[in-house]
């Protein structure tokens, strides 16, 4: 891949990766009930299924998925559902002021965030529509396909880890001073939890 080639594409990937969407909000939510540190896990998670998605496309998969209203529609509407159950799940969470609550909200499974990550990424048909679109961009045809899609795969990946944790997880930081107290916790979980619904409804949506 060309210097030049790549620099657009981190550049691109990098406003991608700035985007607001699910995966920033997991990851906030993430970083605001098991810190900062630890929400490094449900951004692995979420790499995961960028890596899914690029492979997809890659090995010209992601062509039939848009192509087929059905297996579209199908992926849309569990990837919808999902995020509104997590939604309504965060919305109704309870305070946890209590030590004994607020530790073990701390201490969720490194497997459980990361495999929260990897659904939140991995159920957005969106998502493999639109690297079938944007990654082709970055791809010589005569010269070998197969490094050019790693090095695109290993950049877009880094760039969104980097994003993701240093600066939706580090600025969840600075609402941490909410969870102090029942009520603050209350409107943080109200919050996300209406922003992963209004993700879901507008994944639902959105054509």
């Amino acid at each position: 891949m060309q210097f030049s080639l790549w620099l657009a594409l981190v550049g691109a990937g990098a406003l991608i990766s700035f985007t607001p969407g699910a995966g920033a909000i997991n990851t906030m939510s993430n970083a605001l009930n098991s810190g900062f540190r630890r929400s490094i896990w449900g951004i692995l998670g979420q790499q995961a299924a960028l890596v899914v998605h690029i492979t997809i496309v890659a090995l010209g998969v992601g062509l039939l998925v848009a192509n087929s209203p059905v297996a579209f529609n199908i992926i849309r509407y569990a990837g919808a559902a999902y995020l509104v159950y997590l939604g309504v799940r965060q919305f109704l969470a309870k305070p946890s002021l209590d030590a004994e609550s607020a530790q073990a909200l701390r201490d969720e499974p490194r497997w459980s965030m990361f495999r929260r990550g990897l659904w939140v990424n991995l159920l957005n048909p969106k998502a493999i529509v639109f690297f079938l679109a944007f990654l082709p961009q970055f791809i010589r045809l005569d010269r070998p396909v197969l490094p050019q899609y790693l090095i695109a795969a290993a950049t877009v990946i880094v760039i969104d880890v980097l994003v993701m944790w240093l600066f939706f997880a580090g600025t969840a930081r600075s609402f941490q001073r909410f969870t102090r107290d029942a009520r603050g916790q209350r409107v943080l979980n109200r919050i996300f939890g209406v922003l992963f619904v209004g993700v879901g409804i507008l994944l639902a949506t959105i054509h």
